[in-house]
C-alpha cells in the first residue's frame, strides 16, 4: 500500500489538510501527520491538533508528501530550509508532491513549478505566475501533472477534490469512498444548486 504525509505548522487552512488525513485514512493509505516545528498545531481557525512525528529524513520514504494551505502556514513551509531540502531530494527522486491553497507558493521557491502545469487559491496566483514564467496555470478545482509529479489545489471548498486527486495519483481507486461520502453526488449536482 503506498504511504503519505501532510505537513503542517501554526496557521494552516484546517479542513484542508485535515480532509486529506480524512480520505486518505478512509481508503486504507496509511497518512502521517507531520508537523514542521511543533506537534501541536494551531490552525488558522484556532482549531488546535496534534501530529504524529516531527519533518525529519523519513519524509524521503513516503510515496506523497502534501502541504495544506493557509497563508501563514504556506509561509513557514516556503521558508523552511530543513523542509526545502528533503522536498528537493523527494523531487529529484521523481516521487509525488503537493499543495493546495496558498501553499503552492512553496512548490514555487522550491522550484518545481518552472514548466508545470498548477493551480493555487486566486490571491496567489500572480506570485506564482511571476515566478514561474514558464509555467502554465489551470483554472480547475485540482490539478494533476504527471510530468512533474505534482497535485495542487484551490482552497478550502476544493479540498474533496484535492484529497481524492492524491488517492487517483497513488493508484487507489476513490469511487465507492466518493459514492459513500456524496462527494460524487455534489459533483454531478453543483451547478443545480
Amino acid at each position: 500500500m503506498p504511504t503519505a504525509a501532510i505537513v503542517f505548522s501554526d496557521g494552516c487552512e484546517e479542513i484542508e489538510g485535515l480532509s486529506q488525513v480524512d480520505v486518505l485514512r478512509r481508503l486504507g493509505i496509511p497518512c502521517d501527520m507531520v508537523a514542521l516545528e511543533n506537534l501541536t498545531i494551531t490552525g488558522g481557525h484556532d482549531i488546535r491538533f496534534g501530529c504524529d512525528k516531527l519533518v525529519d529524513e523519513s519524509l524521503l520514504d513516503y510515496d506523497l508528501v502534501a502541504f495544506p494551505g493557509g497563508a501563514p502556514n504556506a509561509k513557514h513551509l516556503r521558508e523552511s530550509e530543513k523542509l526545502a531540502d528533503l522536498m528537493k531530494q523527494r523531487f529529484a527522486a521523481g516521487k509525488w508532491n503537493a499543495a493546495m491553497c496558498a501553499s503552492p507558493i512553496a512548490l514555487s521557491k522550491y522550484g518545481f513549478l518552472k514548466e508545470a502545469k498548477w493551480t493555487s487559491h486566486p490571491d496567489f496566483k500572480e506570485q506564482v505566475a511571476s515566478e514561474n514564467p514558464a509555467s502554465t496555470y489551470v483554472d480547475t478545482p485540482a490539478v494533476i501533472d504527471e510530468d512533474h509529479k505534482l497535485v495542487t489545489s484551490r482552497g478550502p471548498a476544493t479540498s474533496w477534490a484535492f484529497a481524492y486527486a492524491l488517492a487517483k495519483v497513488l493508484g487507489v481507486d476513490t469511487s465507492k469512498l466518493e459514492d459513500a461520502m456524496q462527494y460524487s453526488y455534489l459533483r454531478d449536482h453543483i451547478n443545480e444548486a
